[in-house]
């Protein structure tokens, strides 16, 4: 009985040496994957708050400071530093500056220029616009990706290398021993060993840096920003969905600010600031500089898109009925659909991608390991 008993503390033990880390593996990668979305519903709570704030017609610091007395955590340590700088006397749009990573970059940029025109409400809208949430099958896409980076790469560094270095030695002087001839393919995979082991690695990195970009989100991104040299903004403005939300914020805010009676040239250099993008401020300046050259503005927004797609919206947009907001409506929903299809595309693509890749590495180890022992078997039934 005690024997009993030792064998089956012994098998728990064993169990959940197993089971603990791995539903502590899980419950940690669960935290991580959900912060972009928990980022997201803060800024959009944020916004409810906003639009709430102006519908009773109270102040929107009054309304952030009497959330923030309720000390509800829900919201996050930089909505009370935000409270903070707004009890010590700053506008909504000064603290917004002064804690830049509570909100998205996008929509930090859209609220200041609403304080500044004067009409938070109207820039509501577009604020949800940039929150909208990409659809399950591209989250679910990328998870897969993370998964596959924090398990599969690392183990197959490790197998991979634990396998050259002691295990096909071994097999080799065995093979030399017995006088067998190894494959082709078992020397060609032997002998490009460091490329895949390298390759792997390389890949692990890529997976890994795309992993913690999309973790840490905007706040993250900006230690790799500068104003000189902005990489990030370039790189965002390249990648074809990215460029098709950036041109839908632009317009999507540019109209907003000359339905609400701006000026050409400045409702174009806030719509460029709202953007949170470098590219597309250096674009908008364009777009302010043809205007003094006198271009009218539906000729100007070409320097802004390259396509002229843009020019040929906005031309049409001005001889609509019930503001330029309205006019684009159905556009920037179009910008939409196309950026969740490209970017669901790519992910997919992506994904099938490395998996491929990592089965052809898989199935080459394999086809090696079993050609170096079948070279051994039939030589050792040459001797006999």
């Amino acid at each position: 009985m005690e024997d009993f008993l030792l064998t089956l503390a012994g098998l728990l033990l064993y169990a959940l040496g197993i089971l603990l880390p791995g539903i502590a593996f899980s419950l940690l990668m669960h935290f991580l994957l959900s912060l972009p979305m928990q980022r997201r519903d803060r800024a959009r709570f944020f916004l409810d708050l906003i639009e709430t704030a102006l519908e009773r017609g109270q102040s929107i610091e009054q309304a952030i400071l009497s959330v923030a007395e309720t000390r509800d955590r829900v919201m996050g340590v930089r909505f009370f530093m935000l409270a903070a700088h707004i009890e010590d006397g700053a506008r909504l749009g000064d603290a917004l500056e002064k804690v830049p990573t509570f909100l998205p970059p996008q929509v930090n940029a859209m609220l200041r220029a609403g304080e500044k025109l004067g009409d938070l409400k109207k820039v509501l809208p577009a604020c949800r616009e940039v929150l909208r949430v990409a659809p399950d099958t591209v989250r679910s896409t990328t998870h897969y990706m993370v998964a596959m980076l924090v398990i599969f790469a690392p183990v197959a560094v490790w197998l991979i290398s634990v396998q050259m270095i002691f295990v096909v030695p071994k097999f080799k002087d065995v093979a030399a021993a017995s006088g067998a001839q190894l494959w082709p393919i078992s020397n060609f995979v032997f002998h490009i060993a460091p490329e895949i082991i390298f390759f792997e690695v390389v890949l692990f990195i890529a997976l890994a840096a795309v992993a913690i970009f999309y973790v840490g989100g905007p706040g993250l991104v900006q230690w790799f920003q500068f104003r000189s040299v902005p990489i990030v903004d370039w790189l965002a403005w390249l990648i074809p969905w990215k460029r098709k939300k950036l041109l839908r914020a632009f317009s999507a805010m540019l109209a907003v600010l000359l339905d609400g009676g701006v000026p050409e040239a400045e409702a174009v250099r806030l719509a460029g600031e709202s953007t949170a993008n470098e590219i597309c401020r250096r674009r908008a300046k364009r777009v302010i500089t043809a205007l003094g050259n006198g271009e009218k503005l539906d000729a100007a927004v070409r320097a802004f898109d390259d396509n002229g797609e843009f020019h040929w919206r906005l031309t049409n947009a001005t001889h609509a009925r019930g503001g330029f907001l309205d006019a684009l409506r159905g556009w920037h929903e179009a910008l939409d659909a196309k950026a969740f299809q490209q970017e669901e595309t790519a992910t997919h693509t992506l994904t099938s991608g490395l998996v491929v890749l990592n089965g052809l590495v898989v199935g080459l180890i394999a086809t090696a390991m079993f050609g170096i022992l079948i070279a051994i078997l039939k030589g050792m039934l040459d001797q006999t």
